[in-house]
């Protein structure tokens, strides 16, 4: 069997090397829907933190206990445990964030970046190694929702955090807070991504002759 990463390995590749949605592309229907402004995509993010948190120690915890043919199941049945105590949380403390982000906190149940950690390191690793790769992850989600929801909400509202940060004369984009900007939004920040990734490469491939 191949040697596996160890935690400190798994924790720093899940926040840029391996970044879930800018390196992975998992969990782009939250990402997309969620960052019109930043305290929903911070929301989010912390509540998809506690949830790979929990589930990844949980599944660690009991993975020489899992069967092949139902693991899946049981990763689904321990990740939803742990979106409905987010979500009631969320509902009797922060309801209006509750309402706002509506389905999308549930939705972490079938969160392809949470089943994949439990499939990829939960199962296979030390409850402490999967904890260290639930929080690189997580680390990592947050800071893609946040890139995206920063620049949505400073060129869609001239705001951050609901304060105004922009001049008054600011217009304004709509397209920046409507599904088409979260897009171009995307879009652009990964093609940046992309590029940083592309020059780093070439620059170690250089060193390397």
């Amino acid at each position: 069997m191949a040697e596996q990463p160890t935690t400190t390995e798994r924790f720093i590749q899940g926040i840029l090397p391996e970044n879930p949605v800018y390196r992975q592309l998992l969990g782009l229907c939250p990402t997309l829907a969620v960052t019109a402004n930043l305290q929903s995509a911070l929301t989010m993010a912390g509540a998809v933190c506690f949830v790979m948190f929990c589930a990844n120690v949980v599944i660690s915890l009991i993975r020489n206990l899992l069967k092949p043919h139902l693991r899946i199941v049981v990763f689904t049945l321990t990740i939803a445990t742990f979106v409905t105590i987010a979500d009631r949380f969320l509902a009797a403390y922060l309801y209006g964030m509750s309402k706002m982000l509506g389905p999308y906190i549930p939705l972490i149940i079938v969160n392809c970046i949470i089943i994949c950690r439990c499939e990829v390191c939960a199962s296979k690793q030390s409850p402490i190694t999967a904890a260290g790769d639930a929080l690189g992850q997580s680390i990592g989600f947050g800071i893609a929702l946040f890139s995206i929801a920063f620049v949505r909400e400073l060129l869609g509202t001239g705001t951050l955090f609901g304060f105004q940060v922009m001049p008054e004369t600011w217009p304004g984009w709509g397209i920046m807070v409507l599904p088409p900007g979260a897009f171009l939004t995307f879009g652009i920040l990964l093609a940046g991504v992309n590029r940083i990734t592309m020059y780093q490469d070439a620059r170690k491939k250089h060193r390397g002759l």
